[in-house]
């Protein structure tokens, strides 16, 4: 069956597994939709399909004002898209282009600027500065809806640089002024403070997230409460608190002492912390195959690769857990927390003081002349986490996103201390590889046990997993599920 059939007949059941996979431009409306929208249907002759929001929009549709395609679950960023497209993808999340430099972006990517239009416009269907605007245009059309921000704040927050600009994209794109929108929306509950709905694709397994984080959670860093998370992040050289819980349709994300300025590239690395973006049916499809996967699916099948908010922390987090339990290693990076990390004064309402989080995890700055042998860290990893702080200062490593996640393994195995399973475990949370894969892992090789055989030899899983590219992060994830001191 040809693509285009596959999007019609979900276009014309309404099938939410498609919602955000493609949008539907109506000629005779002028307007763009999703598959899910709830309006009468157009007919087939009458409608383009387009494999992103910003594609329809570039090709002249304004946003529906009924099914809201700024709500639809994110477009797994890997999905049919070359490796460059998905590292670019990612870098615009995180506002890469918010400045209109196509030319650093494309440096970044290690590309010319040439071929990274015509990438975007082979996979997407529109140039990178589309993908950027619609990006933004979305984003503050849901804090028109959801908040009660006032306009300035949301033209900032969203990156359009002036009110103006902000007031002259929205009459542009949907006829209406950013006031107008706001008095259609009418009574609508509103959220208040900085509290975002982030949607994703159903199903969405929070529990399983929360237990993971929960058991990894750094004292004084992270919290884990009540079906919370919360955790001190860093953007900018201001501090603040990110606190988000699922309400059944999304992740509500709060922002505790966080400025409007930083509110988009808080919520797109909430994001990808979380995995929303994932589409549990396309690893379902593949991981299937495999019966010890297809029966753990059956169990979490809305499971999420649960990424990092910061590159360097997970990495000492992973040296640091080397050999040792999760538990043991979780009391480790709290005390390394509690000596070297920032103190921060941020209020979170309705939350136990004494549990809410109030350090900075230490950078490597912090960490290149620390003493971490007094804390309990036996001495090769602690060597190991100072050879990691002075790579991360020189820049020899980075966690930058656009990076190639081969090469980023490699360069991260050079440093002494470092093997394959730590650089595969911080690729698959820190880069969002979602093929990452620490084959040699014990736990994932103990998955396989049986009475009647040999521990299976880690070139034997590495062989096996071949059939489940893609998804290896996620193979990984269900294979660990059943051993809870295994994952790093």
């Amino acid at each position: 069956m040809q693509q285009n059939e596959i999007y019609e007949q979900a276009r014309l059941s309404r099938d939410a597994r498609f919602d955000g996979r493609f949008f539907v431009g109506v000629r005779t409306t002028g307007i763009y939709c999703r598959p899910v929208c709830p309006a009468n249907l157009p007919k087939s002759e009458n409608i383009t399909f387009y494999p992103t929001a910003a594609a329809a929009a570039e090709a002249g549709y304004r946003p529906c004002l009924r099914c809201r395609p700024e709500c639809a679950p994110g477009t797994p960023a890997w999905s049919g898209t070359s490796t460059t497209v998905q590292r670019g993808l990612r870098l615009i999340a995180d506002g890469a282009l918010d400045s209109g430099d196509i030319e650093c972006l494309a440096e970044r990517l290690g590309v010319t600027s040439r071929h990274l239009r015509r990438l975007f416009s082979k996979h997407l269907g529109a140039s990178p500065q589309a993908v950027a605007h619609t990006q933004r245009l979305h984003f503050a059309k849901r804090l028109i809806d959801q908040t009660a921000l006032p306009m300035k704040d949301i033209a900032i927050a969203a990156g359009f640089g002036s009110t103006r600009r902000f007031n002259d994209a929205f009459r542009n794109t949907y006829d209406r002024s950013p006031r107008q929108l706001r008095r259609r929306r009418g009574a609508a509950r509103v959220a208040a403070g900085l509290t975002v709905h982030l949607p994703y694709r159903k199903p969405f397994d929070w529990a399983r997230l929360l237990a993971f984080f929960a058991a990894r959670a750094i004292p004084g860093v992270e919290a884990v409460r009540d079906g919370r998370y919360l955790r001190s992040v860093t953007v900018d050289g201001v501090n603040s608190v990110i606190d988000m819980q699922d309400d059944g349709t999304g992740v509500l994300l709060t922002l505790h002492g966080a400025g409007t300025r930083m509110l988009l590239p808080l919520v797109q690395r909430a994001r990808g912390m979380l995995d929303l973006d994932a589409s549990p049916a396309d690893v379902s499809r593949v991981l299937s195959a495999e019966p010890i996967l297809r029966r753990l699916l059956r169990a979490s099948p809305g499971i999420r690769v649960p990424g990092a908010w910061d590159g360097f922390e997970l990495t000492v987090r992973a040296i640091l857990g080397q050999q040792i339990s999760v538990a043991a290693a979780t009391t480790l990076a709290g005390r390394i927390a509690n000596r070297y990390g920032e103190p921060i004064d941020v209020a979170v309402p309705n939350f136990d003081g004494d549990a809410a989080p109030r350090l900075i995890f230490p950078g490597p700055e912090r960490l290149m002349h620390s003493r971490l042998r007094s804390l309990g860290v036996i001495t090769s990893r602690a060597e190991t986490i100072t050879r990691v702080a002075k790579a991360t200062v020189a820049g020899s490593i980075s966690f930058d996103p656009a990076q190639d996640p081969t090469e980023f393994c490699r360069s991260l195995v050079a440093i002494k201390g470092i093997g394959d399973w730590t650089a595969q475990y911080v690729a698959m949370r820190a880069l969002k590889d979602p093929d990452a894969f620490p084959h040699a892992d014990l736990g994932l090789l103990r998955a396989f046990d049986a009475p009647d055989r040999d521990r299976m030899k880690p070139a034997e899983l590495r062989s096996r997993a071949e059939v489940w590219r893609p998804w290896r992060a996620y193979a990984a994830l269900l294979l660990w599920s059943s051993d809870a001191n295994s994952g790093g």
